[in-house]
């Protein structure tokens, strides 16, 4: 006898990077390593959010460039675009009409209190514009317009998860269920990857020196690793602590999510061979990881047509399922229906 029960339809997962740079190892490590392994479990949106990098003035030629690279390294990271919808946000319209019917429902105090756009004013103190101080709205449209269940998002961006969820929650209040209420969804293998300089901060395209990209050469990997910032403690001992030893503990997260090691297996296999010996092992290791990655990127960006049929069928795809939530959002605040 056949079986006729329906199949459940999968939990929808929604997350962009900006393409003001090139992805580098804190990304991948942090989030694009972990999207390969939802795609099964979770229907899955990933954009290049570009309509975000424009709170920052941009080279326009770079900024074309970059977004079709960070395409070509998700495809080469494993992100199969016959899987998950992959898409350039600023094809999809959608996101800025939603972003602005969402600017009128939040409130100019919860704004005000968003640690991102303290940073980035301090940052960009001679181009602090309005899109810098309401881009968490539009942040929010991103999520909202495609009835997104889960967020895959750092620590650093829970608040901006949280305001999603309030403005969601304040418009279904005054007009009924519109969206869906969405919850963070928070790896715990390295999610946060630290600056090789810097381990107090995080691993920033905006920190070159610290900051290994996907497209560096072996050798450029293998010199930013030799001159990471270590501890400067006597013990010159491979050890785990946050607190005290941040710099090495920083590296061991990164060999850690690359081999698969625990701390505990780290500690013994480098036990009394010290930072000279451990630094680089990462960085072999690093790039070993990376050499598929980076080979893979360069065959795709070669074969421009391909890249222009995935980021069109992935637009139009996304466009389909952005235009439902607004249409239904029109409706609620008293828009007149398009006769087109």
């Amino acid at each position: 006898m056949e079986n006729t029960q329906a199949v459940p339809a999968k939990k929808i997962m929604l997350s962009g990077i900006q393409p003001s740079g090139d992805l580098h190892l804190g990304n991948y490590l942090g989030a694009v390593k972990n999207w390969t392994e939802l795609t099964d479990e979770f229907d899955c949106y990933y954009f290049m959010a570009d309509l975000h990098s424009i709170t920052v003035r941009q080279n326009p030629a770079e900024l074309r460039r970059r977004t079709v690279n960070q395409l070509a390294q998700y495809i080469a990271c494993g992100i199969d675009p016959e899987k998950n919808t992959l898409f350039i946000q600023s094809h999809v319209h959608e996101h800025a009409e939603l972003g602005w019917i969402l600017n009128c429902y939040t409130m100019f105090g919860e704004l005000s209190r968003m640690t991102q756009f303290k940073d980035k004013s301090a940052k960009n103190a001679e181009n602090i514009n309005g899109g810098l101080f309401t881009y968490p709205s539009l942040m929010a449209a991103d999520i909202l317009l495609y009835q997104a269940d889960f967020i895959p998002v750092g620590e650093d961006q829970k608040q901006h998860c949280e305001l999603t969820r309030d403005i969601a929650v304040r418009f279904n209040n005054i007009y009924g269920e519109t969206f869906k209420v969405p919850e963070p969804y928070i790896s715990k293998v390295g999610a946060r990857i630290m600056s090789l300089g810097n381990p107090t901060s995080k691993m920033s395209k905006s920190d070159p020196n610290g900051c290994v990209f996907l497209m560096d050469k072996p050798d450029d990997i293998a010199r930013k690793f030799k001159r990471a910032v270590t501890d400067s403690d006597t013990e010159n001992c491979v050890h785990y602590d946050v607190s005290n030893k941040p710099g090495v503990s920083n590296l061991m997260s990164i060999y850690s999510s690359v081999t698969g090691k625990t701390f505990d297996e780290i500690e013994k296999e480098f036990d009394g061979q010290g930072y000279g010996v451990f630094k680089p092992a990462v960085g072999d290791a690093v790039i070993e990881m990376l050499r598929p990655i980076r080979e893979e990127s360069e065959r795709i960006l070669a074969d421009k047509a391909y890249l222009k049929d995935v980021y069109t069928q992935g637009a139009q795809k996304a466009s389909a399922m952005a235009r439902r939530t607004l249409r239904k959002v029109y409706k609620r605040v008293g828009f007149v229906e398009k006769p087109f």
